[in-house]
C-alpha cells in the first residue's frame, strides 16, 4: 500500500497539527511514513504545504507532480493553487471558508468568488468534497477548532487507509487538555458532515 496526502493552507489554520496528527496515526498502524513541510511565510498567513506519504515502500518525504491520492485544502484559494498535485483520480477535501489576504482585507484587491472556485474544481474532477469547516466549528464551540473538524472529514474520505478511532485519539493526544472536548466535538461533527 502507498497513499500520499497534500495538505494545504495558510498559516495559523492547523495545516502542521493535521500532519502531525495523520503522520503520527499512519506510523502507530504500522505504516512506514515520510513527511516535508514548507511553511516559510506561514507567521504571517503565508502558504503552507505539507506532504505525507505512507506505505512500506516510501522513501522519499516528496510525492511527484499529479502523484497524489488526496489533497486537503484548509482554504479555497490554496486549495486551487495546489490542484496540480493530483490527478482526476485525487480526492479533494476543500474548506470553503478563505482566509484573507492582506492586499483584500486592505481593500486593494478582491477575493475570488467562492462558488466560481468551487465550479472550476469541479471541471476537472469529480472527486471535490466541500465543508465549510469553520462554520462547524463555530457550532461545535470555537472557530479554532475548524483543523479537528477537517480531519475529522478526513475520516469519512473514501478509501482513506487510516482508522476514525485512531485519528480522534491521536488528534486529542496533540491537542491541550482543556480543549479536548471541543476537539472531540468538531472531529465528530467534521466527520458527520462528509457524503
Amino acid at each position: 500500500m502507498r497513499y500520499t496526502v497534500q495538505i494545504v493552507g495558510v498559516g495559523g489554520q492547523g495545516v502542521l497539527l493535521a500532519s502531525m496528527v495523520l503522520g503520527t496515526a499512519a506510523m502507530r498502524s504500522g505504516h512506514r511514513v515520510a513527511m516535508s513541510e514548507v511553511h516559510g511565510m506561514a507567521q504571517r498567513g503565508g502558504s503552507v504545504i505539507c506532504t505525507l506519504r505512507i506505505g512500506d515502500d516510501v522513501i522519499s518525504p516528496l510525492e511527484s507532480t499529479g502523484g497524489a491520492d488526496l489533497i486537503i485544502g484548509f482554504e479555497p484559494v490554496e486549495t486551487c493553487r495546489y490542484l496540480s498535485l493530483g490527478s482526476d483520480k485525487t480526492q479533494i477535501l476543500m474548506n470553503l471558508d478563505p482566509v484573507y489576504p492582506s492586499m483584500v482585507a486592505a481593500g486593494f484587491e478582491e477575493y475570488p468568488d467562492i462558488q466560481g472556485l468551487v465550479g472550476s474544481v469541479r471541471t476537472m474532477t469529480d472527486n471535490l468534497m466541500t465543508l465549510d469547516a469553520t462554520k462547524i466549528a463555530l457550532s461545535a464551540g470555537k472557530a479554532v477548532a475548524a483543523n479537528a473538524v477537517m480531519i475529522g472529514a478526513v475520516a469519512a474520505v473514501r478509501g482513506f487507509p487510516l482508522k476514525k478511532e485512531l485519528l480522534k485519539e491521536v488528534l486529542l493526544e496533540k491537542v491541550p487538555s482543556k480543549s479536548k472536548e471541543l476537539n472531540s466535538k468538531a472531529f465528530e461533527m467534521g466527520y458527520g458532515a462528509m457524503p
